[in-house]
């Protein structure tokens, strides 16, 4: 049976899982500001996977890795400058709203490195575990410790087991430290708060959390769909287990950006069509000059 490219499957499973999330929000009279964020997050998300779809830009090493160094050092400024909560420094105010930056940054950046791990990248993943370590933040330390576990066995370099290692011991030390923030209603424990609204919301809220998964099935290049299954599976985890965001089913928009951003870095297989056939137009082409040359000299 032919699949579905991981991207498309996963522009899918976003609006889907949103869409739920909308309804439960409704459902269980959430504030309408609340269902307006959401469906703005869904909104400017899908506008930049949009667009990096129609730029075909490919950074190279040196890009990638100055972009993931760059993006730990936000959020290890997060950790350092943001106002804490109960202990915990993973909020920045943008106007009336809290972004975590970790839900949306950390997702693309495994994806990113998943696709070029070198120095410079893997410097980059270690700063924002670090930075995770320091807020702390369980449920993305955890997220980034089993992505980047994967990828190291799947494709065991210096530079993966070094990514490995670092996010691990940012992981134990998130563990260790106290975590007292209380559950925030519309936010947190959402699979199994939203069976109090109704058994058929609450049956559709862990269907939405089991749609974020299905791109790691898709069709393409299998170590970012492994990447980005075992991050989304963690952070999912992670809400059933404690009072951490139950993503896109449940009220935020950073979780929603930040899935749609790593989609945006999942294999499209129409690019590599589009690669196999100007290969084999700059072959034809070629042989159409050869051939053009041996008639010349006859």
């Amino acid at each position: 049976m032919k699949r579905w490219p991981a991207r498309k499957l996963g522009v899918a499973c976003a609006a889907g899982a949103t869409g739920i999330g909308l309804v439960y929000l409704a459902a269980a009279g959430a504030p309408a500001q609340y269902l307006m964020v959401q469906a703005a997050a869904l909104g400017i998300g899908g506008a930049c996977l949009a667009i990096s779809a129609r730029v075909p830009w490919q950074p190279s090493e040196r890009a990638s890795g100055a972009i993931l160094a760059l993006l730990g050092l936000a959020l290890l400024a997060t950790a350092i400058l943001a106002a804490p909560v109960e202990g915990a420094a993973r909020w920045v105010k943008v106007g009336a709203l809290f972004v975590q930056p970790s839900l949306v940054l950390l997702p693309p950046m495994l994806l990113l490195f998943a696709r070029r791990p070198d120095g410079l990248a893997t410097a980059g993943m270690a700063i924002a575990a670090l930075a995770l370590a320091l807020q702390p933040d369980r449920a993305m330390a955890g997220a980034a410790a089993a992505a980047l576990a994967v990828l190291a066995m799947r494709k065991p370099t210096r530079w993966t087991l070094a990514a490995a290692a670092a996010a691990a011991m940012a992981f134990v030390a998130a563990l260790v430290q106290p975590d007292a923030l209380p559950a925030v209603p519309f936010v947190d424990e959402i699979l199994y708060t939203a069976f109090d609204v109704h058994p058929v919301v609450g049956a559709a809220v862990l269907a939405g959390s089991v749609l974020l998964l299905l791109p790691a099935l898709g069709a393409g290049e299998a170590d970012r769909r492994l990447v980005f299954g075992a991050a989304w599976l963690a952070i999912v985890a992670a809400a059933a287990l404690g009072n951490y965001p139950t993503p896109l089913v449940g009220y935020g928009g950073s979780a929603v950006l930040g899935y749609l951003l790593s989609v945006a870095l999942l294999p499209a297989a129409w690019r590599a069509e589009a690669v196999k056939a100007s290969a084999r137009h700059r072959e034809h082409e070629r042989a159409g000059g050869d051939e053009t040359l041996r008639t010349a000299a006859a």
